[in-house]
């Protein structure tokens, strides 16, 4: 019998998201619609220049493990976040989702890590990540217990940052392995492929990793190719499973000689793409952990991350049991 559906792993991050235009994105030279890694200077040094925000609960594995919950799941997270304010609002929030977290706070400095993210009118956000009590995760926080009962132990690729963090997911991997359980992750940004693109390759190839989730662009710089077609066999060579999502083309999933296209569910207005990915991985990995078939698990994966670029933040802001339920998925 298994505690969790799935068990998430990642950097617990609160978003701090603001409105604004192309023109500040230049002026403040942030790369666009990516994750950049900063310091805490340059994290105050953005802070003061950002307009109005909204402080949300984050990291990408976070709001998978939110999303899971929100369908009915039985979620489990690992990230580690400082005993101060922020650290209290991260806690609160995930628990109130109905996830299980009880990694350790860190008592001394750095602080709870923090994301700077810009939201431009075309709904792409840029995102600038202080990861402060992020780079302590090490493998002292892994919870054997809970990777024992968890279905899948799911985590982000932005945890190839934080040096200990790698220890921590080898760990957690060995344990899941050795009671029948499966890895997946998230390649999460493209700039993140570039950094540790033969470290990922390698977990894939390995079977450290069994699922893998990509979009599009994250997918062709992990095989240095311009071609979709190309990449897609590439990546079903390398790993069990791969979902990869192609934003308002859909997605299309790949397991041995099994290929499935699903579209995106249409939408009144995008307003904000941060936890497209995150929330996408939540459906079908709800999907998957709970016996359905890999065109449901991507239709569920379809639906949850259609939602959430329809409102501002990563974590769901209504019921997607409800939601797919009405959408005829559950």
């Amino acid at each position: 019998m298994s505690t969790y559906d799935v068990l998430c792993i990642g950097n617990a991050i609160v978003d701090i998201i603001a409105r604004t235009d192309d023109d500040f994105i230049i002026k403040n030279g942030i790369i666009k619609n990516a994750m950049n890694l900063i310091d805490a200077d340059r994290a105050e040094f953005l802070y003061e220049r950002m307009g109005p925000a909204i402080e949300a609960s984050g990291g990408s594995a976070g709001n998978t493990a939110a999303g899971v919950a929100s369908l009915g799941g039985r979620a489990a997270y690992f990230g580690k976040v400082a005993d101060d304010q922020l650290g209290h609002v991260f806690t609160h929030d995930i628990r109130s989702q109905g996830v299980a977290f009880d990694t350790r706070v860190l008592a001394s400095p750095p602080p709870t890590a923090r994301s700077m993210i810009f939201v431009t009118p075309d709904g792409e956000r840029s995102m600038n990540t202080y990861l402060g009590a992020c780079i302590e995760l090490g493998p002292e926080d892994v919870e054997s217990s809970k990777v024992s009962q968890a279905k899948v132990t799911y985590f982000e690729g932005y945890l190839w940052d934080p040096p200990r963090a790698k220890e921590a997911i080898r760990l957690s991997a060995k344990i899941a392995h050795e009671h029948k359980r499966e890895v997946s992750m998230t390649l999460s940004d493209p700039f993140c492929v570039d950094r540790y693109r033969e470290e990922f390759l390698d977990l894939m190839r390995s079977g450290t990793v069994d699922i893998v989730f990509a979009n599009e662009a994250e997918m062709k710089s992990l095989y240095q190719t311009d071609n979709f077609e190309e990449g897609l066999e590439l990546i079903r060579r390398d790993c069990k499973l791969a979902a990869v999502t192609r934003s308002e083309k859909g997605s299309v999933v790949v397991a041995g000689d099994e290929t499935v296209a699903v579209p995106a569910i249409e939408i009144e207005e995008l307003v904000d793409t941060t936890g497209a990915g995150d929330l996408y991985a939540a459906g079908f990995l709800f999907g998957y952990t709970n016996g359905r078939s890999l065109t449901d698990c991507a239709r569920l994966g379809s639906l949850t991350a259609g939602l959430v670029i329809q409102q501002i933040g990563p974590r769901p802001q209504i019921n997607l049991k409800a939601a797919a339920e009405r959408a005829g998925l559950l």
